[in-house]
């Protein structure tokens, strides 16, 4: 535990070497990097923390914009001693991720993102097939109601996602479910992940827009990992990426659906290890 920004952040720690922070997403924890933490922990310090709101770290009624959450992990690296720091954001944690290169490009030398596509893009192309597939987004929004709703049965509402959103389905075994239920069944946690969600607007979507509007730009390396059987690989995921980054590599996993740790540990990370260490 580290208290950092105002708020007590729970974090893995393995290894020894350069720092690579891994943010993990949504509805999930820290938890979801356990198959490829020993193993990139063989080459670099791997800080795995529970963002704000989730596992075991605290739940404010507050902060849940982007800029806020990368903050309190730029405010970790800081506490922790490291000066720069690689980072890898999976799901939400990508947005996190997205947002610390932008906002502290002193401190981040390389992102990787996993699954995902900049949130100001993914509003931009809504469609009636991703709205279809992001119904979630849209859902999350809302006050109260999804609490009100998912609480009935946590561990229904989280395995719905669960099923829908993997290809390898016996990637995420029982008791790597229990171990996100038992997260999100904690007092303030089903309200903490959506309120990550509520915060898209108007705070990270005015964030966003400026930015990109002012010509702000990842430049850092940056590497997309997606599935190949998830709805990003449906789209030019790439070319999308190039829109809001300089330096932009990466590939779909085959036989992958949205939960790349898990799903596809080996290969998430030899790419990691390839783009940490080129």
């Amino acid at each position: 535990m580290a208290t950092v920004n105002g708020i007590r952040v729970h974090y893995l720690r393995a290894g020894d070497g350069p720092p690579l922070f891994l943010l993990h997403g949504w509805p999930q924890t820290s938890h979801c990097w356990h198959k490829v933490l020993a193993p990139l922990a063989e080459t670099h310090t791997v800080i795995a923390p529970d963002l704000r709101g989730y596992g075991r770290t605290d739940k404010p009624k507050e902060g849940y914009d982007k800029r806020t959450m990368a903050a309190d992990v730029a405010a970790l690296a800081e506490h922790l001693g490291f000066a720069k720091v690689a980072v890898a954001g999976h799901d939400r944690g990508g947005r996190v991720a997205h947002r610390w290169a932008l906002d502290r490009p002193d401190q981040v030398e390389r992102l990787a993102v996993l699954d995902i596509a900049p949130t100001r893009a993914m509003w931009q192309r809504m469609d009636t097939g991703i709205a279809k597939a992001y119904w979630h987004w849209l859902f999350h929004l809302q006050p109260d109601l999804p609490e009100l709703l998912a609480g009935q049965d946590i561990a229904a509402y989280l395995g719905y996602f669960f099923e829908r959103w993997t290809y390898q389905r016996h990637a995420l075994d029982a008791d790597a479910q229990a171990e996100y239920v038992r997260a999100f069944s904690q007092p303030g946690a089903l309200r903490a992940g959506f309120d990550d969600y509520r915060a898209s607007f108007p705070d990270d979507a005015e964030l966003d827009d400026a930015d990109f509007a002012a010509g702000k730009r990842v430049t850092q390396p940056l590497l997309a990992l997606w599935g190949a059987n998830g709805l990003l690989g449906t789209l030019p995921t790439l070319d999308i990426w190039r829109e809001y980054a300089d330096d932009v590599t990466g590939e779909a996993l085959a036989e992958c659906g949205h939960f790349l740790p898990e799903e596809q540990p080996g290969a998430v990370v030899a790419h990691l290890r390839k783009f940490l260490d080129p």
